[in-house]
């Protein structure tokens, strides 16, 4: 699903978007004020921001013309005032959607899925996205719920193998075969010592890839 990220100095909303887009499979980030907002973004990748606008440090205008500086990520904006103008002020500096408080958990939840439906129409056919695992085929890059990390060539090529062929039971000699070729000339161990390099370098997703005993793996998206 998607990484979002949700912005709010009032804990109990922040909480309740998280609770809820949570339910819905998506991985959620929170930040209490606009500045923390930015400095999230400067580190992470989210695919949808939900910003609040009241907020002390900066207020969400701010946070918005900050985070459209380096990146186009879909932000829903939230405001208690629901004004003309605020929502004329939000729409020029970019934003996908604006919802006013109080909303419904539910409603929210829609929006977002239309927003992040609408961005991800042209989202690249270079690009697999599973849960907050994102791998760019065309620049060979991979991160974990937006930040970026290191796999070597091998280490990425092992992955976007398995992930290709997710749900399906594989040998370590069809890895072994497809990932190194068929002229390597090492054992199947090869396999097991890759697959734990792999999954140290996963974060959470490490479980995505399953043992099978006696046999081999399998990539696992609801693992």
């Amino acid at each position: 699903m998607a990484y979002l990220l949700a912005v709010d100095d009032e804990k109990d909303i922040v909480e309740l978007i998280s609770r809820f887009a949570e339910h819905e499979g998506h991985t959620v980030d929170t930040a209490g004020s606009g500045a923390e907002a930015v400095r999230l973004c400067q580190k992470n990748e989210y695919d949808l921001i939900i910003l609040d606008i009241m907020m002390p440090e900066m207020d969400g205008f701010t946070a918005c013309k900050e985070i459209r500086r380096q990146k186009q990520t879909p932000i829903i904006m939230l405001s208690a005032l629901g004004s003309e103008y605020d929502k004329l002020m939000g729409f020029e500096l970019g934003i996908d959607d604006y919802v006013v408080k109080p909303f419904s958990p539910r409603e929210l939840m829609a929006r977002v899925k239309a927003v992040l439906a609408r961005n991800t129409a042209g989202r690249p056919k270079d690009e697999i996205l599973i849960q907050g695992l994102r791998i760019d085929t065309l620049a060979r890059e991979v991160f974990v719920d937006g930040v970026k990390t290191e796999l070597t060539a091998k280490e990425y090529e092992l992955l976007v193998f398995l992930v290709r062929n997710r749900g399906i039971a594989l040998t370590r000699e069809n890895i072994l075969n497809s990932v190194w070729g068929y002229d390597y000339f090492g054992d199947d161990r090869t396999v097991d010592w890759q697959i734990k390099l792999l999954r140290g370098k996963l974060g959470l997703y490490r479980k995505c890839i399953v043992t099978l005993r006696g046999t081999g793996y399998r990539f696992d998206e609801k693992a």
